[in-house]
């Protein structure tokens, strides 16, 4: 995903609570995202387990997982906003296990 793709779905009021419980800000993600682009999960030894979606009303759904990075194991949140331009993650709050 480019850095232009990511500021189009990553929406302006965004934030995220890492596993450690610490609110980081939409620019310290992006910033991060571009310094150490991510990769892929699975490559990496990581495991997506119990994946629900749940919609809240027409424009917001909530995207639960559990989140297995080798025995690292952390439950992950995150609220979606269907916009004109599409889908744009509002928040993505996480808690290790």
């Amino acid at each position: 995903m480019t850095a232009a793709e990511r500021d189009r779905v990553v929406a302006p009021e965004y934030w995220e609570v890492g596993a450690s419980g610490r609110r980081y800000s939409r620019e310290f993600i992006l910033k991060g995202l571009e310094e150490k682009p991510p990769v892929d999960a699975a490559e990496a030894g990581g495991r997506v387990v119990n994946l629900d979606c749940g919609g809240w009303v027409r424009r917001f759904i909530l995207l639960t997982y559990t989140l297995d990075q080798a025995g690292r194991v952390t439950r992950r949140s995150t609220v979606w906003q269907k916009t004109g331009e599409g889908w744009e993650d509002l928040v993505s709050p996480g808690k290790r296990s």
